[in-house]
């Protein structure tokens, strides 16, 4: 067995993309490829080479590069120490003992000033139990029904017939349907019993970990033999067992090299955007509280110089000199102006997030009563960036779609059938379902309203009728069973499962099977046909064929596939293949999937002579594919037109309501999946992200455009290309709205991700001089530089189209768009999915949100956000996203503006106190303050406050806007606040300054002193600040209005017991202005001094705010203007459908699996069930019940 290195190539590649497969592993790029080239012997080469020498292998010449596993009875934990493969313990959580608290404190302390809030870092530890953590590689495991498969396993063997085993690929790819799983031959039948498992002493040799969760390579070495392993006999981590009483299998890759791992990702840190501006603003305040500080610290030196020294009765006994004095006040003044940047911000924001996030927790509207699933905020620090999201990237299968197929309409002979009528084939809008009863095998889950259909059926006048059905109920690779005495079907796709579903329900049921006979229940009729051959489906024939033998003797072949294979291969005399046509166009316009069926009549001697061609191909040793399509297109030729299927990708609720109403909140929504490109398609028109007056475009025309623009770019890169400014220019004219579709393959070619091809030949090239080197970095650098401009070109065209969907892309893949939208419009991205195989791209996006649906719940645990439904996502961006950036901006303006308002007037009060950092209030007045005086009604605004209803915000999505421009918080809005503050301060200081010189009490005593002036300053700031929270709060309750003059009257009960004379004999040094308040209160004109400092400190405000709203209201007070009127709310309405004929573009004939079906495994004959091996002679503890299956 030869390996295979990846050898050195440029970026033009002569290959074309294939839009049908799903890109190779982006783990290695070329320049990692090329880095590997070096002279020392990788180490996994040693470590396996040394392996096979030790354990004596019959291979003497193994490969490099590959992972070698060998299962010893006794020798498998030696064999993994020795070999170094990984545990299968892997880590989910964010921290352990070790790296917790530096990396903890690490994140924290990027919040500026948080070392006031160390004692909430507690609160981040999380813990997460692993099971099967002691697996390890070449371990031997046994699983049972149900479990969960905990490693990256061979398939050894089963209690199925030929070692079958059906699992469960949700977590990994979103399909629910049943994938089957086949062990080898040689292990099915040597590998049953528990002694023989224990004693099995296989060789394995296998691709190294990667990230490909459709690929495997590798070969099985055992009783001097070798066997080919693909990824048909490997059981991934993370599905789940079904339909299997039990298996057993060989561990090939552990712990974080399993394939599902490989995808996952690294957790990230995330933060919000207001975070960040907040640090800035943060050191802003810094900045300033030092210069303040400084100048303050400067003053007082140089007044000590002045007057200080002169001043006798100023003596301290200290002989400091005044620059030292100076230098000592500096820290003073940063101890008394702290409060700039209080310890109650931080404390605050993180209540009102966590406030915030229960808010979501208990909204009943984005409840799920149906799986009993509310919405989930499983983080507390992003809530406000959900008001500023830009571009949504979603995944399709069960997150846009419920992943249920339905058959909806059919075209036979021409006509047209599934719309509401009856009977007599008049068309009624209220007509009752089709009743089933008739039909003992109906499932009773068929919606179906066209009364003439069953009319035709029953009544047998149109041969092609029943002939139609019955190609259905024949042309399959769907396994059936019983379950409780009814039919249970497996098929291979839901599509398919759905086909065979409607001819079950119209009377033709498929019953049974065996490897050459088919079994079939036509109205009541058992007929039992004769399979001669199956043609399987693959993504270049797009269509099957089944040829089987009728009891009469006549031999028949049918044929189900897309609309464009099959009508090449129709005969020239088919009178109903235009209506055909139509009738697909119609079904295309209503976003149905579509196939066209047909038959043909073979003779005896025809089919033996193509028969002999079949068997040859089928056992060709090379290029036996190729063979089996030649011989195949044969005999699929003149085919008879029977009509046409029509099936619904069901959308989930409200998905086209909710993309319509994101997309009016100026949100582009890019579609990530890796089904095909014409499944894709569809549901992008079936929820309304494509439109019929879009213009759609493929890789291969965005290709040539973005070759264009770098040749462009390259002419224009000269000598003085550094000194042109860089000019944006559109690659699309303006005016017209347009699409991207793109493929895996194609995204790699255009983001210069191909892979390297691969050569039998090992290339290592070292650079012989120092010139050699320098000529290499260059290179490397040039390529990048190229890579770059290139990524950047192309998010530069995706963003100027209205709509994006990339199909066919890997976990990987989806992960890499979201980070270059990240990386080059710096835009704020929400992920959304609901499989294992969206886990990297949730963690990639700022916001991550998991659907608990039908795919376990992996992305769920991955997520920052998680409901059960996609429409549920406008109210979480509109409503409670949008709410939370409100108020959270409007917290921060008030938080700012009341402290430097409290703070500020420290400063002006150092003017008339030599600079000495004496504070202007009473020490227990500036503890208080942050906490009780001023803390309640922020709270409750950053909580409760909405400038308009949740309704309304649903209504007009225009409202977002603002979030998404960072209009409510910035560095402006800042300044603002700090001006204001300021502004506050000098008015709350000079004007009692003011009253308080030379006035005489009505008692003529002069209450002009320290104390009293420090009442009246801190009472005017307590009602000014209260009352500005009045007048920033849009939305009033009890609770607001409670909190705003409880707060105050708060203060005035505190301060009074505070300056009581019995609480001073308590406390004498800590309660100082004893009588102070009652003395200053009590005095009238001191009550007007308070009155004129507010009013002088809010009028210009009120003023303001109403010229504001008068002249330039904004579009929220617009509304809040005329919310009475705008109560009566019309329901969203979507747009009709404008039908073209000849669009042929959005029909999809994907009504199959991404694989082939299971024609093989029919044809073998190893899915016939027989008598399953008794449990008790696999498991030798004591016997097990087991149920006994019912022959078919």
């Amino acid at each position: 067995m030869s390996s295979e290195r990846d050898s050195e190539t440029t970026f033009e590649e002569d290959s074309q993309p294939n839009d049908e497969v799903v890109p190779y592993s982006d783990d290695e790029t070329e320049d990692e490829l090329e880095d590997q080239g070096a002279a020392v012997e990788p180490e996994q080469n040693r470590v396996n080479r040394e392996a096979e020498e030790n354990r004596e292998t019959f291979r003497k010449d193994a490969p490099g590069h590959k992972d070698s596993l060998a299962p010893e009875t006794g020798s498998s934990e030696f064999f993994n120490l020795f070999l170094e493969f990984k545990s299968n313990a892997i880590k989910t959580y964010k921290y352990n003992a070790f790296t917790f608290l530096p990396m903890n404190l690490f994140e924290q302390f990027k919040r500026a000033a948080n070392f006031y809030f160390l004692v909430l870092l507690i609160l981040q530890v999380m813990f997460k139990i692993a099971k099967w953590k002691e697996i390890q590689v070449g371990d031997v495991i046994r699983l049972k029904k149900n479990d969960f498969i905990p490693a990256d396993t061979l398939l050894l063997s089963s209690s199925e017939p030929n070692s079958l085993c059906y699992v469960e690929t949700a977590e990994l790819d979103g399909e629910t349907n049943l994938k089957f799983k086949m062990a080898l031959e040689i292990t099915h039948q040597c590998l049953q019993r528990e002694n023989s498992l224990a004693a099995f002493d296989g060789f394995v040799e296998c691709e190294e970990p990667n990230n490909r969760l459709d690929k495997f390579t590798g070969t099985l070495f055992w009783r001097n033999t070798s066997f080919p392993l693909d990824a048909d006999k490997i059981l991934l981590r993370g599905c789940v067992i079904r339909n299997t009483d039990f298996c057993h299998g060989l561990v090939i890759f552990a712990g974080a090299d399993t394939k599902i791992m490989k995808n996952s990702g690294k957790t990230r840190f995330k933060r919000t955007k207001i975070d960040y501006l907040m640090n800035y603003m943060v050191y802003t305040i810094f900045v300033v509280l030092i210069l303040l500080s400084a100048g303050l610290a400067i003053g007082h030196a140089y007044w000590e110089a002045q007057v200080g020294n002169y001043s006798w009765y100023l003596y301290d006994g200290e002989d400091f000199t005044p620059s030292y004095r100076g230098f000592l006040n500096f820290w003073g003044y940063i101890i008394v102006l702290n409060t700039m940047v209080p310890i109650s911000l931080y404390v605050s924001v993180e209540v009102i997030r966590l406030g915030q996030s229960y808010f979501i927790n208990w909204d009943l509207q984005m409840y799920y009563p149906e799986k009993d699933t509310p919405a989930k905020a499983r983080t507390t620090t992003l809530n406000e960036q959900l008001g500023q999201i830009h571009y949504i990237f979603s995944d399709k299968t069960g997150t846009l779609t419920q992943n249920i197929m339905t058959f909806k309409k059919c075209c036979i002979n021409g006509q047209i059938y599934g719309d509401h009528r009856d009977a007599s084939q008049n068309n009624h809008s209220k007509t009752e379902q089709v009743d089933f009863s008739w039909n003992t095998f109906a499932d009773g889950k068929l919606a179906f309203y066209d009364h003439y259909l069953i009319e035709q059926i029953q009544s047998g006048k149109e041969s092609e009728v029943r002939q139609f059905f019955f190609l259905l109920a024949v042309c399959h690779t769907v396994m059936v069973d019983r379950i409780d005495g009814q039919l249970n079907y497996q098929a291979a796709s839901p599509d398919e499962g759905a086909l065979v579903s409607a001819a079950r329900n119209f009377g033709f049921a498929f019953l049974a099977r065996t490897q050459n006979t088919i079994t079939i229940s036509e109205l009541g009729t058992e007929r039992t046909y004769s399979v001669l051959a199956i043609l399987d489906f693959n993504s270049d024939r797009k269509r099957m064929s089944i040829i089987v033998r009728t009891p009469e003797g006549n031999i028949r072949l049918y044929c189900k596939g897309a609309d464009t294979v099959i009508y090449e291969r129709l005969h020239q005399m088919n009178p109903t293949k235009q209506e055909t046509q139509d009738a697909l166009d119609i079904f295309a316009s209503e976003t149905l999937r579509t196939l066209c069926l047909c038959y043909k009549e073979i003779e005896e001697k025809e089919f033996e002579e193509w028969n002999k061609k079949f068997m040859a191909a089928s056992i060709a040793s090379t290029n036996r594919d190729e063979a089996l399509d030649k011989v195949y297109e044969e005999i699929e030729k003149d085919l008879i037109l029977l009509g046409a299927t029509a099936i619904e990708d069901k959308l989930q609720d409200g998905v086209p309501e909710t993309i319509s109403k994101l997309a009016k909140a100026d949100i582009k929504i890019w579609v990530l999946t890796g089904d095909k490109k014409e499944t894709a398609e569809n549901i992008g028109f079936a929820c309304e992200l494509l439109t019929e007056d879009m213009t759609i475009c493929y890789g291969e025309d965005i290709n040539a455009l973005l070759h264009t623009r770098m040749e462009n770019q390259r002419n224009r890169g000269g000598v003085y290309a550094k000194f042109v400014p860089p000019v944006h220019e559109p690659f699309f004219p303006p005016g017209e709205s347009r699409a991207l579709i793109i493929t895996g393959s194609w995204l790699n070619e255009i983001l210069l991700e191909k892979k390297t091809k691969r050569s039998k030949i090992l290339k290592l090239k070292f650079p012989r001089t120092e010139e050699e080197r320098r000529m290499r970095t260059q290179s490397k650098r040039r390529l990048e530089a190229r890579k770059e401009q290139r990524q950047k070109n192309f998010v530069d065209l995706a963003c100027e189209c209205s709509a994006v969907i990339c199909c066919r892309v890997t976990p990987k893949q989806k992960a890499m768009v979201v980070d270059l939208v990240k990386r080059y419009k710096k835009a704020i991205t929400l992920a959304i999915g609901d499989g294992a195989n969206d886990v990297n791209m949730i963690k990639t996006a700022h916001i991550g949100v998991g659907i608990s649906g039908q795919e376990g719940m992996q992305a769920v645990m991955s997520s920052d956000y998680s409901f059960a439904q996609f429409r549920y996502l406008q109210r979480l961006l509109l409503v409670h996203g949008r709410w939370s950036y409100i108020r959270m901006c409007k917290f921060l303006r008030y938080f700012f503006y009341k402290n430097f308002a409290f703070t500020l007037v420290h400063f002006w009060y150092s003017f008339f106190n030599g600079y000495s950092a004496q504070t202007a209030y009473e020490d227990w007045f500036i503890t208080l303050y942050n906490v009780l005086y001023s803390s309640l009604p922020v709270l409750l605004m950053g909580l409760l406050d909405q400038d308009v209803s949740d309704k309304l915000s649903l209504r007009f999505p225009g409202l977002y806007i603002v979030g998404q421009r960072d209009l409510l918080f910035n560095y402006k809005r800042f300044f603002v606040s700090l001006v204001h503050g300021i502004l506050t301060s000098m008015v709350l200081f000079f004007i009692p300054l003011g009253a308080y010189l030379q006035t005489v009490g009505q008692d003529g005593e002069a209450p002009s002193d320290y104390q009293s002036f420090a009442v009246t300053i801190a009472s005017a700031l307590i009602i000014t600040v209260n009352f500005q929270i009045g007048l920033d709060t849009s939305y009033w309750t009890f609770v607001n209005a409670f909190s705003i003059f409880g707060s105050i009257a708060l203060y005035f009960g505190i301060m009074f017991d505070f300056h009581s004379a019995g609480i001073h004999v308590l406390f004498p040094s800590a309660f100082q202005f004893t009588g102070t308040a009652s003395n200053a209160l009590r005095q009238p004109y001191i009550w007007l001094t308070i009155i004129l400092t507010v009013a002088v400190c809010l009028l210009p405000v009120v003023a303001i705010r109403f010229l504001s709203m008068t002249i330039w209201p904004s579009e929220s007070d617009k509304i809040q203007k005329h919310r009475k009127r705008l109560k009566a709310e019309e329901q969203w309405k979507r747009r009709q459908h404008v039908f073209r004929r000849g669009v042929s573009s959005r029909r999809s004939a994907y009504a199959f699996s991404h694989q082939r079906g299971y024609a093989d495994l029919i044809s073998s004959g190893r899915s016939i069930r027989k008598k399953r091996s008794p449990l008790d002679a696999i498991i030798a503890e004591g016997t097990a019940e087991y149920r006994r299956t019912v022959e078919s």
